[in-house]
């Protein structure tokens, strides 16, 4: 299993003792703002399985994230192929926080790491990253490590409920 090392976080496998505070995110009506419905207990548990089984497989996916100094628990980031049913296919970045890990800079800071293990280590020519138009917090992250978005790939998500969660936007960045 790789691990990903920045100077404050550790991109790692899940561990049985991240289920519970991975549960609780994923309660949260603020995480899960820009997301889509809570998910119970049993559905936070499942993502985890599918993410130690895509981690396995692929050798990469959504890793776990610690801080460093205290080894506490504050949510993934990683790579994944596009959802099916979206209009562009190729890998995706990502990352979902705790609530009071938002605002130190740890999005950025794992984001960074995953690209250069995605451009570097799998060798991938571009990475993607998708969100809703409302969610201004990521996109932000996405221009800090140099993402671009096009407005002409703007697009309306088939996978998302109707609403405000349908309204997509995608970002790219290229190796080099």
């Amino acid at each position: 299993m790789t691990e990903l090392r920045t100077e404050r976080l550790v991109l790692r496998a899940w561990r049985d003792s991240d289920l519970a505070p991975w549960a609780a995110m994923n309660a949260d009506p603020e995480v899960r703002e820009h997301l889509g419905p809570l998910l119970s207990r049993a559905e936070s548990d499942a993502s985890v399985a599918r993410f130690r089984r895509d981690i396995a497989r692929r050798g990469y996916g959504w890793w776990a994230v610690e801080v460093r100094s205290t080894g506490g628990f504050i949510g993934f980031a990683g790579l994944d192929r596009v959802d099916d049913g979206l209009p562009f296919t190729g890998v995706e970045i990502g990352w979902r926080l705790a609530r009071p890990a938002w605002g130190h800079g740890y999005a950025t800071e794992a984001a960074r790491a995953v690209l250069d293990h995605g451009f570097g280590t799998l060798g991938l020519a571009e990475v993607l990253a998708v969100t809703t138009a409302a969610n201004l917090r990521s996109q932000a992250v996405m221009r800090r490590i140099g993402m671009t978005r096009d407005p002409a790939d703007d697009f309306e998500d088939p996978t998302a409920p109707p609403g405000p969660l349908r309204a997509g936007v995608l970002f790219r960045v290229a190796r080099g």
